[in-house]
């Protein structure tokens, strides 16, 4: 068998996998993100390990397998976030993840360096504050006890890689969601380094996605449950192991939308693929040589979470609260929701922006907001996939992965939006394990990555009703123009705070 675990921004979706990658077993164990005023959001790196053994644990009780049986294991992670450690390789202060958008200050300062185009070109992203070298300097800058005794910096998945095999390294992947690394030369980029001043030996060596790093150490698997000895294959970051799992692997593969709690759309290239306007952004793939062409939102599912909370749907689950909104009424009752809880990726890099309910009346209800939130999500992941056909993208359907993918009225909203069909894969919840499972039997020399495409099906399609996109069309330029008028007002309200 082989273990895979998935470090996401709610908690650890770990799996068990047969030698051909069929999935076995499955858990979820949460853990907390500390959300503060100002952008803060941050983790505890030793909750994703306790999170790791716990799941390791307990998928091991489920299945009624002995540790001896788990063949290797590999870990999808968080991207973005910057880990801070010691001499000892020890935390110097909590994890900032991706969502957290504190550092506008410092990113200015890299604009100031190096002009956004030529950035966009060698990086394949936009500077921005969610990237994790501008974390870094706003520890530097706004933190100098805790700066003083930083050693390195890493990602989710390399600190927990570390703590498994004594091995600190990094991968393409996850490198390229640092705003560091030179996708044109495969390297992290001295230009952006000096620029950020930041010395390079900070930032820890970067291997192929598949190769082994090491094996479970005794003290590791003394507190982990397997055996000493396992091999551990490097792994990469959630998006592209998201990619793997939907069975996109080559151009050929379609375009796929994940609806967790960031959300995204995209595809595989053999070339990075950039937007004239810079709305989207390209990650490398967990795949040799391939790319991973993405528009990303920071709150999908999270707005979805967020409305069922706010609203206090008591009793009733986050399915229940967006199957009840079958029945509500957003747009067409003039209704709009901006999903910009966290700041924004795509299709804006705006870092002030702010969620926002447009033309509200005392006639709305819940469903009606409810309604409104899962078409804001996707009247914006809308404008990401035009992002995508801007680049040069062909897009004649999506498929649907992640925890909102289990929702049919939402999918069927989405259709409706994008004019698109939209289908739900056998594997959702459990994609991007799924694609660390097939990325560490690569690594172990036991599968290739086809492999990915015969592990999830298409289980259900939902064609757009013509006459509802019509309306959505028209919906669609609301949506953007109450974005556009409230722009100013983003900024003024941030210098308020």
């Amino acid at each position: 068998m082989i273990l895979a675990h998935d470090l996401g921004t709610t908690g650890n979706k770990a799996s068990l996998h047969d030698d051909s990658g069929r999935l076995l077993v499955a858990t979820t164990v949460e853990y907390s993100t500390d959300f503060r005023p100002g952008g803060v959001a941050e983790q505890s790196a030793d909750d994703w390990w306790n999170a790791v053994r716990h799941a390791t644990s307990e998928l091991l009780a489920t299945s009624g397998r002995p540790a001896d049986e788990v063949s290797g294991l590999v870990i999808s992670g968080q991207m973005m976030g910057a880990v801070l450690l010691d001499s000892d390789f020890h935390p110097v202060r909590p994890a900032i993840i991706w969502a957290d958008d504190r550092a506008t200050v410092q990113t200015a300062q890299l604009l100031e360096r190096i002009p956004a185009a030529e950035a966009y070109r060698e990086l394949g992203h936009q500077l921005n504050p969610t990237y994790s070298i501008a974390k870094v300097m706003w520890v530097r800058d706004h933190e100098p006890e805790a700066w003083r005794r930083v050693r390195h910096v890493c990602l989710a998945k390399d600190y927990v890689n570390y703590l498994l095999t004594g091995e600190l390294v990094t991968d393409p992947s996850d490198a390229s969601s640092t705003n560091a690394y030179d996708q044109q030369i495969g390297q992290w980029s001295t230009r952006v380094l000096e620029a950020a001043g930041i010395d390079p030996a900070l930032m820890p060596r970067i291997v192929p996605s598949t190769d082994i790093i090491g094996h479970v150490t005794e003290r590791a698997a003394a507190k982990i449950g397997l055996r000493a000895g396992t091999p551990v294959v490097a792994g990469g970051g959630d998006g592209p192991m998201a990619a793997v799992g939907a069975g996109v692997i080559s151009e050929a593969d379609g375009v796929y939308v994940s609806l967790g709690s960031s959300s995204w759309v995209s595809c595989a290239s053999d070339v990075p693929m950039h937007d004239p306007q810079m709305r989207s952004m390209t990650f490398n793939h967990v795949v040799p040589g391939k790319f991973v062409p993405t528009a990303t939102m920071q709150a999908g599912a999270a707005s979805v979470s967020w409305a069922r909370e706010t609203l206090k749907l008591t009793g009733v689950s986050t399915t229940e609260a967006v199957e009840g909104a079958a029945e509500g009424r957003g747009a067409s009752a003039g209704l709009y929701f901006l999903p910009h809880l966290m700041g924004e990726r795509s299709p804006y890099w705006n870092a002030e922006a702010a969620g926002a309910f447009v033309g509200l009346e005392r006639f709305h209800t819940s469903q009606d907001m409810m309604r409104a939130v899962l078409e804001g999500v996707g009247f914006n992941l809308a404008t990401c996939l035009g992002a995508l056909r801007d680049a040069g993208r062909d897009i004649d359907g999506v498929d649907a992965i992640a925890g909102g993918a289990l929702s049919d009225t939402w999918l069927q909203i989405l259709a409706d939006i994008w004019g698109l069909p939209v289908r739900r894969r056998t594997v959702v919840r459990e994609a991007n394990s799924m694609g660390a499972a097939v990325t560490g039997l690569v690594g172990l020399g036991r599968a290739d990555f086809g492999a990915a495409r015969g592990l999830s099906h298409i289980s259900a399609e939902f064609a757009p009703d013509l006459d509802s996109h019509a309306g959505y069309r028209n919906n669609h330029e609301m949506f953007l123009d109450a974005y556009s008028r409230l722009e100013g007002w983003f900024t003024k309200r941030a210098a308020l705070l």
